[in-house]
């Protein structure tokens, strides 16, 4: 295979993971509703609250777009915007009363749906796939930080 047909099924490779929608069928959440939500969860189990622009930062979306999210999931009950006691221009997403039983159903169907995926294709050639892919993530990374460096030399050595 040459150099450009790895580039060529690599995108698609990405295109395709990116693409699957573990939550298909299911109308609770949306995959960003149900990523804004896990990030809502891990931080109160911590005992902490999170604000809209932690959650944009998280998400790779802008303020405005969670914004929009957390209003339409507030409307539906299943987040609330609490005022902070000492900012007022600070409002923080919490969970509200049914917040955990619609995540808890959204992984049930997710995690169905992958046990199917795993029945299919089979364990051990999952297992198998997922220790390649890391591998290759660690070589990626490597030779991107290498390149990083590059870019970073030949700018230095330009600017003099």
């Amino acid at each position: 295979m040459e150099i450009n047909e790895y580039l060529i099924k690599s995108f698609e490779l990405m295109r395709t993971l990116e693409n699957i929608d573990f939550f298909a069928g299911v109308t609770n959440l949306s995959r960003t509703e149900f990523h804004l939500l896990r990030e809502v969860i891990l931080e109160s189990e911590k005992g902490k609250h999170i604000i809209s622009s932690e959650l944009a930062r998280r998400l790779g979306i802008t303020r405005s777009a969670v914004s929009q999210i957390v209003t339409k999931m507030e409307q539906r009950g299943i987040v609330n915007r609490v005022a902070s006691p000492t900012d007022r221009k600070i409002a923080y997403i919490c969970l509200s009363e049914q917040s955990m039983a619609v995540f808890e159903e959204q992984c049930k169907r997710a995690n169905e749906t992958m046990q199917r995926i795993v029945d299919i294709y089979g364990e051990d050639k999952i297992k198998t796939f997922f220790a390649e892919y890391d591998a290759l993530r660690k070589v990626v990374d490597q030779v991107m930080k290498e390149r990083e460096k590059e870019r970073e030399a030949e700018h230095d050595g330009a600017g003099k």
